[in-house]
């Protein structure tokens, strides 16, 4: 079974049919356009919902629960967005899947601590949507260690990132990064933050490229900083890509994902080649 998304992820790997997923959408057409994709690109049966009885009905009469939710903005019987609240409020990691997106209608939702949002603005939609589904399903194989010395600035890439289904690990400094690194082989990207008192983020990362090879782990350099060049000196380092905070949700998210895909891509390459670990 494999994917190409139209971001550039590929995924390959075995069927991910265990996965129970409910459909909150009135639209027939893209109900069924939803269920057959899903069904077809990764064997999962959808549970179709056509209103905020049947959704209520179907988390709550489940003999498992959803691993994940897709849900229009707006329900007939859910008038007002109360889909939305009633998912987060059970726990249900939730997609939005909606038609109708203005500057507000984001901020709203993004507010609810949704995983994801696609707009059914363009043929892509469904594809787009399947590729929002095998992220959410698959990215638990991915770990990802942040290292900032703020304890804020840890627990909200580590809240965001475990919304996205990240195993994550995080580390205060830099010495206590390069520890976790050594004990845990299957960190796959490092988040650090460039200003830290013990090991710097210029240093940790070369500290980090000296032991692990671009085909083993990505590394992503994050900064509050105004100047420019600090992504410049971040890459020379051995960096992979910069960001400068506060972040669009969005763009960390594609920044994440991007990384990874790419990841992904050089250890499959490196394996045909038998490059060294």
């Amino acid at each position: 079974m494999s994917f190409f998304g139209v971001s550039g992820m590929y995924y390959s790997g075995e069927s991910l049919g265990e996965h129970r997923i409910v459909l909150a959408e009135d639209s027939n057409l893209f109900a069924s356009m939803v269920s057959k994709r899903l069904k077809e690109l990764f064997d999962i049966d959808v549970i179709v919902c056509r209103d905020y009885e049947d959704l209520q009905f179907a988390v709550e009469n489940a003999s498992f629960p959803a691993s994940l939710a897709i849900s229009n903005i707006n329900l007939p019987g859910a008038e007002n967005g109360e889909a939305l609240n009633y998912l987060i409020d059970m726990s249900v990691p939730t997609i939005v899947f909606t038609g109708s997106f203005q500057e507000k209608t984001r901020e709203a939702i993004l507010a609810k601590d949704i995983v994801d949002y696609v707009i059914k603005d363009s043929v892509f939609a469904v594809d787009m949507l399947a590729e929002s589904v095998c992220r959410f399903l698959t990215n638990q194989k991915h770990h990802v260690l942040i290292v900032d010395d703020s304890p804020t600035a840890r627990a909200l890439l580590t809240t965001q990132l475990k919304r996205y289904n990240f195993r994550t690990s995080s580390a205060e400094s830099g010495a206590a990064a390069l520890e976790i690194l050594k004990n845990n082989p299957d960190i796959a990207l490092v988040i650090t933050d460039y200003n830290m008192p013990d090991i710097d983020g210029f240093e940790l990362t070369r500290r980090i490229r000296a032991a692990h090879g671009p085909h083993q782990l990505r590394i992503i350099g994050v900064s509050s900083s105004t100047n420019r060049l600090l992504s410049a000196r971040f890459l020379k380092a051995g960096g992979n890509d910069f960001v400068v905070r506060p972040f669009v949700n969005e763009e960390f998210y594609c920044r994440v994902n991007q990384n990874l895909d790419t990841l992904t891509k050089i250890r499959t390459l490196s394996g045909k080649m038998k490059i060294p670990a």
